[in-house]
């Protein structure tokens, strides 16, 4: 169901909401000074009972116990090899845990949840078919009549985490998402009110400009150092779960093998690559488009994972309708990304110093 549909301009979307009304520049633009809403549509997936957070702790890569009622968070199921199979922003409400994912995704998480309760005290349902998430970048509550709101942790290396990104101004920073979950009757009613709205061209544009990773950017191989996921979505110093002696290990003694970059894609031709288009230099993969969109203002922009080795100052192209796309990089996690990183050599205790 999409709530905009008899706005004017509405165009669908494939998952269903709007992809835009028409002006997606302009829609941007009244999304991020927080005067529009975005209606998302994702998937909704409660836990409920006594154990839940003790449970979801110790099979996910966030620290949740004594996580307080409406704080929010986030957190990433791996598999054992450390590659990342589900992502969910977190939020509980003193007697249920709320899991918002892509809509693709709260069927098999749910799925796999259900797998994993054993004889704890937890009850795990899809209720995504009940309820309608709607998106906005305000400083005060998304939407009035809310069940429940999310607020991205985005803005800032969460506790527990470690943020690759090396710039003193990040550009997520300012990235204030709220995203409200409403009952069908709720958003009804935002419907036929005199709310602005925008589509989801218009918030994919500002998530690739503030470096926010997502679901869909995963491949099979991806592990989160990759996407600089650490920063929201992984708690470095609690205790076992599935994947975490990779996730320790990749980030304590060594670098991802790929990391992902911001591309500034020539707009000359007016041809934006898919994500998925494989990104090329000199003729030869080097890494694959994770996003695309055209930003209000930078223009085409996408988010690609690409080789560690690649140099991070290389022009790259990619070939979109038999049109050859030059793009520049922008570096987000750099190759030698990892705990030890900027950390400088020092001479080993009674090292003789050569003259």
């Amino acid at each position: 169901m999409a709530v905009f549909a008899a706005r004017d301009g509405f165009v669908a979307s494939a998952d269903g909401p709007a992809a835009h009304f028409g002006n997606p520049l302009g829609e941007q633009r009244l999304l991020a000074r927080g005067t529009a809403v975005v209606e998302l549509g994702l998937g909704v997936v409660i836990v409920a009972g006594p154990d839940r957070l003790s449970w979801l702790n110790s099979i996910t890569s966030q620290l949740l116990l004594g996580l307080a009622p409406g704080v929010s968070t986030e957190t990433l199921v791996l598999d054992a090899s450390g590659r990342v199979e589900h992502a969910a922003r977190v939020v509980d409400d003193g007697e249920t845990t709320w899991l918002l994912t892509e809509p693709a995704d709260a069927a098999p998480l749910a799925a796999w949840l259900t797998s994993m309760r054993f004889m704890l005290r937890v009850e795990v349902a899809d209720r995504s078919a009940e309820f309608v998430t709607v998106g906005s970048f305000t400083d005060t509550g998304a939407v009035d009549d809310a069940v429940i709101e999310w607020v991205d942790p985005w803005s800032v290396v969460a506790p527990g985490g470690w943020g690759y990104a090396s710039l003193e101004a990040h550009p997520g920073s300012d990235w204030t998402l709220r995203i409200a979950v409403l009952t069908t009757d709720a958003a009804a009613a935002l419907a036929t009110s005199d709310r602005p709205v925008a589509g989801l061209l218009a918030i994919e544009a500002l998530r690739i400009a503030a470096w926010r990773p997502s679901l869909t950017d995963v491949d099979e191989r991806t592990i989160p150092h990759e996407l600089d996921w650490l920063r929201s979505a992984v708690h470095l110093s609690k205790g076992c779960y599935r994947g975490q002696e990779t996730v320790a290990k990749v980030h304590n003694l060594g670098h991802p093998p790929r990391r992902v970059v911001m591309l500034h894609l020539d707009g000359s031709d007016a041809v934006l690559p898919a994500p998925g288009t494989p990104v090329t230099l000199d003729g030869t993969e080097v890494g694959r488009l994770a996003a695309s969109a055209v930003h209000h203002e930078l223009g085409p922009v996408g988010l690609a994972v690409v080789k560690r080795s690649l140099d991070p100052t290389a022009v790259l192209t990619l070939t979109a309708d038999d049109v050859v796309v030059t793009a520049a990089q922008q570096t987000i996690v750099p190759p030698g990304a990892g705990a030890t990183a900027n950390v400088p050599r020092l001479p080993r205790l009674g090292a003789v110093k050569r003259s």
